[in-house]
């Protein structure tokens, strides 16, 4: 073994032997990572006693070129093309760039590629040095001179370093300058001004801030949004796809995606914030375990311990070592400000960090400089969009965050989810008392979604604060509704309810939370006994509150209601008292809902004159529709006007009319984005494309339609989807068990979530298919069965038809009388309806039989 010592004074007696520093001459440097390399120009040389030999023309002398020690570049570097040329054009013009960006973005390859192509530029002068190794301050400038090859046999190693860089191209390449941001930057600034042309390249979690430096940014790689719509080759054009893609394949050479892995892996990426090294201990767990168990494990909880390289540097080989390297840099007020922020799920603004993190050992000044700080050190990300004014935490910050305040106790964990809870409660209550254009933009909503499903967890958790809990579980149903959250909401009210106490029983508090329970209830489970006990005690609350807005709004959802379980009659009713109410609020808005409500109950119970008039009046005085009124409604009255009045229109005989009115209801609903609505105006215009037999436009809608259903699980209209493709096939003459099946399941289906508005339709649409089938008397039955139920609870509007279907029934039974005396009395009703379409329908059968 040779001792440090021994080795030191054999080197010093080699360089005395060689000559070393005559005339400038070097040959043996000290480099980092490498120790003692022999550096002077090799020449090879025949001996002196070898026969000479014919010799080519002597060439003239070449220059040595020296050499750098550079790391080895990655094969292939990443979604960094941009990075890369804009940095190759403009460090060769730059005394001072430095990159700055959080831990593990991928400083340090970038660095290390425009290294490698720069040094032609700089006839190969170069020289690389890794401070992250390095732990005393005092160590900086040695360091440099070593990883530059030179020799410092003096106390001063700068003045080594500028005799050697003074006047001649030099590139210097500085890699993780954080932890010695003071010795580093006031190095840099002596060389800058002694040697101008000496460019450096730094990276660093934060700039160095001297004189002349100019920062460059290094963002996260890109990765999707929203996969969902995307191809398998739009997926793998993403950067950090491409990345995963790369480094899973590397791992384990048979590891393939289709497009759904794909989707997942967008997924990955998304949750790692787009970082080059989770990504890539991400997608080596991925190649050795599977991409579900990796991305279920990342899910349930973001490990911060997955190994990476062996060969990587300790602050690499985990995240955990990375953030931990940045952790043990902070101040002690930094420190606690990141890990208090940590509780943030997604966008915060100052306002919050300030109302969420002070308390008494810390205040807003402190706060507000430690965030400055943190964004410095690529720990905060801001939003440098304009206006934005927000700032994150990536995932693995937040995590690494949350870990370490659990050390400080459960005392300051609780303490901390208290104030975030509290903020988002004054938030949502100051947000939602202002007018309703705050919930016409659903962004600024959707991005707060984390924090309010966070502190909505606390709340009703084990240590949690169910005064708050009770308060904001109201105070966000507006927001769940608003973002077609249902599920989310029902459950969320039905937890508050459940734990409220006597004296927030009959407040605005339980009116808030009964509306939007049913709301959310009617919509995905169906229209349950719970919902009209919901709505009622809603409306109860609100005549007590003598708030007749809020009225007028329960009215609405209770006529719904009642239209949807078959109680025509209740759903009159509250269409009379929402009139009334409506004419003592005295405004347009209150006249527009009012009458929509008394149109379409006049609609169903076969007025359609009364109903046409009560629809043109309602449309007449409702406002523009608008994100904001509909969710406070449920659903847009105005919109649902539109599309009962080209039902009703179609009816009276103005078949083009009502096509066009149909197409308006759909086209707005889906500007409105509310799944609810788009689905009502959806499902009332396929029964005008059935009366049309307009079986183009009739599938294309009930794709939209199936889709809609589907995506937002609306169970009713789901079962709805299947039994309008039943009756589809049957108009088509499409007879057979699949479409009858089809039906049948759909009726099922819809008598069990009490959703008795359809199943008129469906069972004209059965009894045909039956009849298709040669089944009459089966046919017979169902229409009979169908006719004693409308005549039971008030629904006309196709009791004409139903008529007309019976008398065909019974001519196929070739009672001819029985079909003659249906029909009059068909059109008769018709005529009394004002059904032309019905009555001109029943005059074609008549005129045929």
């Amino acid at each position: 073994m040779v001792e440090d010592g021994s080795l030191r004074f054999h080197m010093a007696g080699l360089r005395k032997l060689l000559g070393e520093g005559t005339d400038g001459a070097r040959y043996i440097a000290t480099q980092v990572g490498v120790g003692y390399a022999f550096v002077a120009p090799v020449a090879v040389q025949e001996p002196a006693d070898m026969a000479p030999r014919e010799q080519a023309p002597a060439a003239a002398p070449v220059a040595a070129v020296p050499t750098h020690n550079i790391p080895p570049r990655l094969p292939h570097l990443i979604g960094r093309t941009e990075d890369l040329a804009l940095l190759q054009d403009r460090v060769v013009d730059t005394p001072l760039f430095t990159i700055v960006g959080a831990g593990g973005v991928g400083k340090t390859s970038l660095a290390i590629e425009i290294g490698h192509a720069l040094a032609p530029q700089f006839d190969n002068h170069v020289a690389f040095v890794d401070f992250s190794m390095l732990e005393n301050p005092g160590l900086v400038r040695p360091m440099i001179a070593g990883a530059m090859g030179l020799t410092v046999q003096s106390d001063d190693p700068l003045a080594v370093i500028l005799g050697h860089v003074r006047d001649r191209p030099f590139l210097l390449l500085l890699d993780n300058c954080e932890h010695l941001i003071a010795p580093t930057a006031e190095l840099v600034e002596h060389i800058i001004d002694a040697a101008p042309q000496v460019r450096i390249l730094a990276t660093s979690r934060e700039p160095l801030r001297v004189r002349g430096e100019h920062v460059h940014r290094l963002d996260a790689l890109g990765y999707p949004d929203e996969g969902g719509a995307l191809t398998l080759a739009q997926l793998r054009a993403f950067p950090a796809i491409e990345l995963f893609l790369e480094r899973a394949r590397a791992a384990d050479s048979q590891f393939r995606v289709d497009e759904g892995d794909a989707r997942l892996i967008g997924d990955l990426c998304a949750r790692l914030g787009g970082m080059a090294l989770p990504i890539e201990l991400a997608a080596v767990r991925a190649a050795t375990h599977g991409l579900e168990a990796t991305a279920r494990q990342l899910g349930e909880r973001f490990s911060l311990m997955w190994p990476g390289r062996r060969t990587a540097l300790p602050r690499q080989q985990t995240l955990q070592a990375t953030l931990d390297w940045s952790h043990d840099l902070l101040s002690d007020v930094e420190r606690i400000v990141l890990e208090r922020l940590a509780i943030f799920v997604g966008p915060f603004s100052i306002d919050a960090a300030l109302a969420v993190v002070a308390d008494a050992l810390v205040g807003a000044d402190d706060i507000a400089t430690a965030v400055d700080q943190l964004v410095a050190k690529s720990l905060i990300v801001p939003n440098r969009m304009r206006g934005a004014g927000t700032y994150s935490l990536l995932e693995m910050t937040r995590a690494h965050g949350r870990q370490h305040l659990l050390t400080r106790g459960q005392a300051e964990v609780n303490a901390n989810a208290q104030r975030h809870a509290a903020y988002y409660l004054a938030e949502l209550e100051a947000l939602l008392a202002q007018e309703d254009d705050v919930l016409q933009d659903q962004r600024p909503l959707r991005q707060q979604l984390g924090n309010i499903r966070s502190a909505l967890d606390w709340a009703f958790g084990e240590d949690g604060d169910l005064r708050i809990a009770v308060r904001l579980a109201a105070a966000s149903a507006p927001v769940f509704l608003n973002l077609s959250h249902l599920i989310e909401c029902r459950n969320w009210c039905s937890r508050a309810l459940a734990e409220m106490v006597d004296s927030e029983r009959g407040t605005a508090i339980e009116l808030e939370l009964q509306g939007a329970l049913a709301i959310a209830l009617m919509f995905t489970r169906g229209n349950r006994p719970e919902v009209g006990k919901a709505l009622d005690r809603a409306l109860e609350i609100a005549r007590l509150l003598e708030d007749r807005w809020s009225e007028l709004r329960i009215l609405g959802r209770l006529h719904i209601f009642h239209e949807r379980i078959g109680e025509y009659q209740v759903a009159m009713d509250h269409a009379a008292r929402a009139i009334q109410v409506a004419e003592a609020v005295g405004e347009d808005e209150a006249i527009g809902v009012a009458y929509s409500l008394s149109g379409i109950s006049h609609h169903l119970a076969g007025n359609q004159v009364q109903a046409r008039a009560d629809l043109e009046m309602s449309l007449a005085h409702a406002p523009q529709s608008l994100r904001s009124q509909t969710v406070r409604y449920g659903f847009d009255h105005r919109n649902r006007s539109i599309i009962a009045l080209a039902r009703t229109l179609w009816l009276t005989g103005d078949e083009q009319r009502a096509k066009a009115l149909a197409r308006q209801a759909v086209e707005e609903a889906a500007t409105l984005n509310h799944p609810v609505t788009l689905c009502i105006a959806l499902i009332w215009s396929l029964s005008i494309h059935s009366w049309m037999r307009d079986f183009a436009a009739a599938e294309a809608t009930l794709t939209t339609f199936a889709d809609c259903a589907e995506a937002n699980a609306l169970g009713p209209y789901i079962a709805a989807a299947s039994g309008f493709a039943g009756e589809f096939a049957i108009l088509r003459g499409e007879a057979g068990g699949n479409a009858l099946g089809a039906i049948e399941q759909c009726l099922g289906r819809l008598r069990t979530a009490r959703y008795d508005l359809l199943t008129t339709p469906f069972s004209i649409a059965l009894a045909q298919g039956m009849m298709l089938d040669t089944r009459f008397t089966e046919a017979g039955n169902v229409i009979d069965a169908t006719i004693r139920r409308c005549e039971a609870n008030g629904e006309q509007c196709l009791m004409p038809e139903l008529l007309r279907i019976k008398a065909r029934i019974a001519m196929s039974l070739l009672d001819s009388t029985t079909a003659a005396s249906l029909l009059d009395s068909a059109i008769t009703l018709a005529r009394r309806q004002g059904a032309a379409a019905w009555e001109l329908r029943t005059v074609g059968d008549l005129a045929s039989s």
